[in-house]
């Protein structure tokens, strides 16, 4: 097996499109649209390469195809790569390639470890499987930073064995990041933060002091997505923020569901116009707006200004009661 990172030159060539999906190939991912074959189908790429090096059927489903490519870097597409091309031996270490490539995809918190792997590939805590600043791993490794996916690969592919296997070794890469996981787990088991729970929604409170120091703004960074996604269980997380002069909102559909998953629940994405005309017509800050926002990959809606998080006057219990009275929030089902 060989990889190659790709570009429109591997259009008509046979290959085998894991984790990204692209034209022309066999592909073995978990995104929307992939025609992965059902044997191996799981939750997120990684573990589908490792279903397909332990299957017995491995060269059947392969086709013999021996040009392994992606579209893109982040954890799971790194490791989704790396285990295929690794063969049977990435079966090793089954337990904590899927901790990582839940951490990266999902914002989940499967083991510590797993966390800080994915911390080391793709970044700091974040809901999306790309990442704008680039990877620390191929930062430290190029003595750079590295802003091109292939060049990434390139760096990363061969480091991962050791990244798995000795961890701590990279502690520069991964502590600050891990810090900041951990100090907003603490939040909610200590009360600080709170999740409550109503039929299908996760009322998510955040501490301010998550926010205070190092430069750090709900209003410019994003929510502690990992230990949001360890508490709220609910098929939207309504997020709400205490700022001077009411409140910083935002509504996400949990972390996973961007994906094509197996295990875990579909989420249907609801049609929230009627709930964002009854939110603005009872709103008091008249400067801002509850709108559509779709610009991460489970973002619903946010009460914007000038397209920036705003402070909203309505009280959480009032927001919630708007989404369970609107009509938004019938039963999930499968998209």
């Amino acid at each position: 097996m060989r990889f190659e990172f790709y570009t429109e030159a591997l259009d008509n060539v046979p290959k085998l499109s894991v984790d990204g999906t692209v034209d022309n190939s066999i592909h073995f991912s978990h995104w929307q649209g992939n025609t992965t074959p059902a044997e191996v189908k799981a939750d997120t790429s990684t573990e589908i390469a490792l279903n397909l090096v332990a299957s017995p059927n491995r060269a059947e489903l392969t086709k013999g195809i021996e040009l392994v490519t992606n579209n893109h870097f982040d954890t799971d597409g790194v490791l989704s790569v790396w285990t295929v091309l690794t063969g049977e031996r990435a079966l090793a270490h089954r337990e904590l390639l899927i901790a990582a490539a839940e951490a990266g995809d999902f914002s989940e918190h499967s083991s510590d470890d797993g966390v800080r792997v994915s911390i080391a590939i793709q970044g700091s805590d974040q809901a999306s499987p790309n990442n704008d600043d680039g990877s620390p791993l191929a930062r430290l490794l190029a003595g750079e930073e590295v802003d091109d996916d292939a060049r990434a690969y390139e760096l990363v592919l061969p480091e991962v064995e050791r990244l798995l296997t000795n961890i701590n070794d990279y502690e520069s890469l991964w502590r600050e990041g891990w810090n900041s996981v951990t100090a907003a787990i603490e939040s909610f088991e200590r009360g600080k933060s709170s999740v409550t729970e109503y039929s299908d929604i996760s009322l998510v409170t955040l501490a301010p002091e998550l926010f205070d120091g190092g430069g750090f703004s709900p209003t410019k960074h994003a929510a502690p997505y990992t230990a949001i996604s360890k508490f709220a269980k609910g098929a939207l997380f309504l997020i709400a923020i205490p700022t001077a002069g009411g409140w910083f909102y935002r509504l996400d559909y949990p972390y996973y569901s961007w994906a094509e998953t197996v295990v875990r629940p579909r989420i249907q994405r609801r049609d929230l116009t009627n709930a964002l005309e009854l939110l603005n017509s009872r709103e008091g800050n008249h400067d801002g707006r509850w709108q559509i926002d779709n610009r991460e990959m489970t973002s619903a809606v946010k009460f914007l200004s000038n397209g920036t998080l705003a402070a909203s006057r309505l009280e959480p219990d009032q927001v919630v009661a708007v989404l369970q009275t609107s009509g938004s929030l019938s039963a999930s089902s499968a998209v």
